[in-house]
């Protein structure tokens, strides 16, 4: 979900952009600073978690971390932590890339990983708090997986019978989910809001 970090950059509503990387990136823009965190301590950089909104794609793959403990602390506790200390600095919007049928009940690991996430990150009480429900992301990877081929293969298969109600599990370019969660910042709305496949097309 790089594609976020491109929109912000290039549009006026914004005139910084901070973004929180494991390593630097080979990009430079006069509104870009970039900080090198270690994400096991990220209360250390609680002074730089400010700003209108904080956008979160954090999230990893089975097949980049199959143990399931790291998996966890990836695409759950960081993400946790980072909305507690936006909260405690007074940042006002926290938008959330979760997934579609995420669900704390389900007994698909993924599933309930994004679903636990959503309801912890609800009671940290950041005043606007923005949940994407994306179904299958499509666009380019830097790193291309053979499993992810074949779905996007299925995909191009079943998508025309996903109409009415199931249209929601229609694949969506992950541009689409930036462009939506960048349009949905500039408004001052507070509470919950989700959004499931296709309302983020809608938006975006």
């Amino acid at each position: 979900m790089a594609v976020i970090y491109w929109i912000l950059l290039r549009e006026d509503f914004y005139d910084e952009v901070l973004i929180l990387v494991r390593k630097e990136l080979p990009i430079q823009h006069p509104k870009l600073t970039q900080l090198v965190v270690d994400f096991d301590q990220l209360e250390s950089y609680s002074s730089a978690i400010t700003g209108h909104a904080i956008f979160c794609c954090l999230g990893t793959t089975r097949h980049k971390t199959p143990d399931r403990t790291v998996y966890h602390k990836i695409d759950h506790d960081y993400p946790l932590q980072l909305a507690k200390l936006a909260q405690k600095n007074g940042v006002q919007q926290y938008h959330l890339v979760s997934s579609i049928g995420a669900n704390k009940t389900s007994s698909t690991f993924y599933i309930k990983t994004k679903g636990e996430l959503e309801a912890d990150i609800q009671r940290v009480g950041i005043p606007a708090l923005h949940i994407y429900r994306p179904s299958l992301l499509t666009g380019e990877r830097q790193e291309k997986r053979a499993e992810e081929k074949i779905v996007t293969a299925l995909y191009k298969i079943i998508e025309p019978l996903l109409f009415g109600g199931l249209k929601k599990y229609k694949s969506i370019p992950a541009a689409k989910v930036a462009s939506a969660m960048y349009k949905q910042s500039m408004h001052t709305n507070t509470g919950l809001f989700i959004y499931e496949s296709d309302k983020i097309k809608e938006l975006s």
